[in-house]
């Protein structure tokens, strides 16, 4: 997708600071962060929802689940996260290529809509 944001930075086109990078996703901080620490989990094939997802890429979204939770110290993880996936224009989603928030390093409240 030529004009994706999130795919500009997975090919390298757009320079960003990527914190990991593995075979299935690549892990930034958000620029507009809502926790003290606040990250991206960018799967590198691009698509919009977890409706539209095949099952290969339903696959790749659970080993991006799996890996954040292995890296505990390199996103300040030991006193617990929230994992966001924001879904359609109602839910706040800006840029249409899944990825999922990682929040950490503080105490949250829930303030749902």
């Amino acid at each position: 997708m030529c004009d994706c944001l999130f795919c500009k930075f997975v090919s390298g086109e757009l320079e960003t600071k990527k914190l990991y990078e593995d075979e299935n996703m690549i892990i930034i901080r958000d620029i507009n962060p809502q926790a003290k620490n606040h990250f991206l989990a960018i799967p590198k094939q691009h698509f919009k929802l977890i409706a539209d997802a095949t099952p290969e890429q339903v696959e790749i979204i659970g080993k991006c689940l799996k890996k954040i939770s292995e890296l505990t110290d390199l996103l300040e993880l030991q006193n617990g996260y929230r994992l966001v996936i924001n879904q359609g224009d109602d839910a706040g989603q800006s840029v249409f290529h899944l990825h999922i928030h990682i929040l950490s390093g503080q105490k949250m409240g829930w303030q749902p809509a």
